[in-house]
Formats: structure tokens, sequence, C-alpha cells
């Protein structure tokens, strides 16, 4: 069976809330920011809703045994946030992944064979930088099975040149837009993060 890149956009109203947000020129640097965690929340549940692993267990209520689903123990979850400006997804979603292993310099050395692998990129441009790092993983050895892509907003340009790369590919993404300007921005899209970030005040005082 011939596999093709799989694009999730959910459709829920929190996602497509803070999407606006992100859209909208006049948000500020703070309710940005904040948007991008929403996003990476959202987004990140979605991804975990039929692909985290767990098991049935039988546990003793207070009226008896009674069947619950607990998360299998003993497969990793590695986290990859593309900095700096990926960084707010990874937070939103962190407090779902709590037990997640944390990797703020790229693709590890050592991937173990049964983890899953969670990216984190602000946006899918022209697909090159995420690209770059699929490429990673591949050597890894890693299967497209266990990866999943998060990003808050996708082209049709990137995204395609991505479906021709990685067939398994599975992305979550808050919406797909069609077009990339003369200067490399998605449209309509979310602005530049670097930019719309402040990126960072804090870092240039």
């Amino acid at each position: 069976m011939a596999m093709s890149l799989r694009v999730v956009v959910p459709p829920h109203p929190l996602i497509g809330h803070w999407l606006t947000v992100l859209r909208q020129r006049q948000t500020p640097s703070a309710i940005y920011a904040t948007a991008f965690q929403e996003l990476g929340k959202w987004l990140t549940y979605e991804a975990l809703r039929d692909w985290l692993p767990h098991q049935q267990q039988t546990v003793d209520s207070e009226q008896g045994p009674t069947q619950g689903t607990v998360i299998a123990q003993g497969i990793p979850l590695i986290n990859i946030p593309l900095l700096p400006t990926a960084l707010d997804l990874w937070q939103g979603a962190r407090g779902l992944v709590p037990n997640a292993i944390l990797c703020l310099e790229g693709v590890p050395d050592q991937i173990e064979a049964n983890a899953g692998v969670l990216v984190y990129i602000d946006q899918i441009t022209d697909g090159k930088r995420l690209q770059s790092v699929l490429i990673q993983l591949q050597e890894k050895e890693l299967d497209g099975r266990r990866l999943r892509v998060i990003c808050a907003v996708a082209s049709n340009p990137g995204l395609k040149v991505l479906g021709e790369s990685f067939p398994d590919l599975t992305v979550y993404t808050a919406c797909i837009d069609a077009d990339l300007t003369a200067s490399g921005l998605i449209s309509p899209g979310i602005g530049d993060p670097m930019q719309r970030l402040d990126f960072r005040s804090t870092a240039r005082n």
C-alpha cells in the first residue's frame, strides 16, 4: 500500500480561536506567546489521542474491581522543539507529557527502538528546516509511524516538499495556508514569530 503524508487539522473551536489570535496583527507579544502555548497544548492533546501507548488494567474501586486505562510504562516519549520559536508550543504541551525526554539541542544521539518522538516547529514554511531534522531522525532509523510533528500553521508548498521525502509522516496543525510570499512568509499566515514574539525582550535587556 502506498503511503502518503497525513496532515491533521483538528476541528476544535479552541484551536481555531488561538489561531485567530496569532493571525491578528495587533496581538501583543505576550498574548501571541500565550496563543502558541495554547495551540501546543491542544494540538498535542489531539496528536496523542490515538497514538499514546496505553493498556487496560483492573483496579479496586470502592465498590469492587473495575477495568481502567493506564498509560503503558517503559515506552519513552521524546520532545524536540525547534528553537527558539517552538519553545512556546512545547511549554504549552509539557503538562500533557510531564515525563517526556526534552531535547533542546536538536535530535539526540540515541533514540530507543520503541520511543515515540514529538517534533515542535512554529510553522512549516518552505519545509526545509523541518526536512533537515527529519533527515537526522531517518538516519537514526526512526520509523515514521513513531513520529508526530506539531506546528501552528503549515503552507501547502512546505507540505508538498515534506510529502515527497517523508510519505509516512503525520503533521498536526491548526491550519493549512495556500501560499508563501516572496519573502518566504506563509500567507495569510501568522506573521514572523521571531519578530512578533519580540524575541525576547528579556534577552535584549
